[in-house]
């Protein structure tokens, strides 16, 4: 158990918490200690009810069944890794800005389920913080089913793909991937490779909640470093990175 406390110490804190959050709430629904229906976005349960907590709870929340769990695991398990390569990675020393990226994410994407009636909102999230993880890391080798290998650019794209011909759904993939690419768009390759309008920036009470752990400005002055290999060498030799076995996502 120690082993476990350690390990689970390591992790940092923001995704920690994340992490945890995302094991409690499937939990609780499972053991029967609330009603699933009311851990779902409603729209018309936030608007006439004000159950407010639903666009929280659906984000956390995924169902746990023989036919589902072993995709909730491997959720878990994008979650864990891309969560935290990129909270120590690109964003090391700035939980206010990673804080920050997750929330416009989230509040994209509950916009977008309320619009399309997405219930769960678990895997958009998550595939956002792969999408700009990618970003970051566009020229790390990643592995995918038969040994195929290509650029981390294209791996939410594939992911997008296989599940799509695996199980003809694509829509929890594809709204994460452009709400995270909107995200790097609007933050980093607008105003800073484009030169436009910065439309986006850490709102300055995060900073007071969350100040940066080392020297530097509020903010980004530059783009996080997209390529630093100590984060990006941890899945193999030579930059390569062997992230599972091939997986279907965004099946509920």
């Amino acid at each position: 158990m120690s082993d476990i406390g350690d390990w689970f110490r390591s992790i940092p804190f923001i995704t920690r918490y994340w992490f945890a959050a995302s094991i409690a709430v499937p939990l609780i629904g499972k053991l029967g200690l609330v009603d699933i229906r009311n851990l779902l976005l409603f729209p018309e349960m936030i608007f006439s009810r004000f159950h407010i907590w639903r666009p929280v709870t659906a984000t956390l929340y995924f169902p746990i069944t023989p036919n589902t769990g072993f995709l909730y695991l491997v959720n878990l398990y994008f979650l864990y890794h891309y969560s935290t390569r990129l909270e120590t990675g690109s964003f090391d020393g700035r939980p206010a800005d990673y804080i920050f990226m997750l929330l416009f994410n989230w509040i994209c994407i509950v916009i977008t389920g309320l619009l399309i009636n997405m219930q769960l909102l678990m895997i958009p999230l998550i595939m956002s913080v792969l999408y700009i993880w990618a970003q970051f890391n566009k020229d790390t080798v990643v592995s995918f089913w038969f040994g195929t290998q290509f650029k981390a650019h294209y791996l939410p794209w594939v992911i997008l793909a296989f599940n799509f011909i695996i199980g003809g759904s694509f829509v929890n993939e594809l709204t994460g991937n452009l709400v995270g690419h909107l995200y790097f768009f609007l933050m980093f390759k607008y105003p800073m490779d484009l030169g436009g309008r910065a439309f986006l920036s850490t709102p300055e009470f995060l900073y007071r909640f969350f100040p940066n752990r080392r020297g530097g400005v509020s903010g980004f002055g530059v783009p996080p470093t997209r390529r630093q290999a100590p984060q990006d060498n941890a899945g193999g030799l030579g930059g390569r990175h062997n992230w599972g076995q091939g997986f279907r996502l965004g099946g509920e």
